[in-house]
């Protein structure tokens, strides 16, 4: 016997609209979610603006997000030893606590160093500073190796790990300590909304499979689109 197809159920817009009214969103809920990615991504005077405009009360003192953006425009302008300064004044913990942080903070500063030609200064820095705390740890040595191997070639971008010394690799640093600052003020170390978007695609993906509906395919604009059967 053949088994019998399962026809998708068709949502009208008239309906899904109705559906989606009956759902109530507080206010104070959808500012929380606002303040908390001005906090996060380190808007403070957008915050600061936010704050007075609508009454909601950010998760931390604003004033440690200009302390905090301040350290990562140190780092993605190479100054790294600006940025490890600064990171002590905040909270010497951070450091202290976090090996793999300081490990490639430290790293960073090293491919500053090979960035800017200065390569005894540079086989210096890594056996007096690196090459200890590579001793310790396998991945340490291995990220320690790949960074040294940047000297050996002439033309980077012949050297497998070439990529280092992209703009992206200070991006990823700054991120790292940005993601820590926030966790030792005991906040998340990633914005809410993000997430929420990302839950909003998983849960249509879903619908897609069982109905048809009025999704949301620009989710700049949350325009609902006519369900296509």
């Amino acid at each position: 016997m053949e088994a019998m197809s399962t026809k998708k159920k068709l949502i009208t817009r008239d309906d899904w609209e109705k559906r989606l009214n009956d759902v109530k969103i507080r206010k104070e809920d959808t500012d929380r979610l606002v303040m908390n990615f001005l906090v996060t991504e380190g808007y403070a005077e957008a915050a600061e603006k936010f704050k007075m405009e609508s009454g909601t009360e950010p998760e931390i003192d604003l004033a440690t997000i200009k302390d905090r953006m301040a350290v990562n425009k140190a780092v993605q302008s190479g100054n790294v030893e600006d940025a490890i300064e600064m990171v002590n004044d905040l909270n010497p913990e951070i450091l202290d606590t976090n090996p793999q942080l300081f490990f490639h903070l430290q790293q960073q500063r090293l491919i500053e160093l090979i960035r800017n030609g200065k390569v005894e200064e540079a086989l210096e820095f890594a056996q007096e500073e690196l090459a200890p705390m590579g001793e310790e740890n396998q991945s340490f040595l291995e990220d320690l190796e790949k960074t040294v191997a940047l000297l050996a070639f002439e033309d980077v971008s012949k050297c497998p790990a070439g990529a280092l010394l992209d703009v992206s690799q200070r991006l990823k640093t700054a991120s790292e300590v940005n993601a820590a600052i926030l966790t030792s003020q005991n906040h998340e170390k990633d914005p809410k909304l993000p997430s929420l978007l990302k839950m909003l695609i998983w849960v249509q993906d879903q619908l897609d499979e069982k109905v048809y509906y009025p999704r949301i395919t620009n989710l700049s604009t949350a325009a609902l689109e006519n369900p296509a059967v």
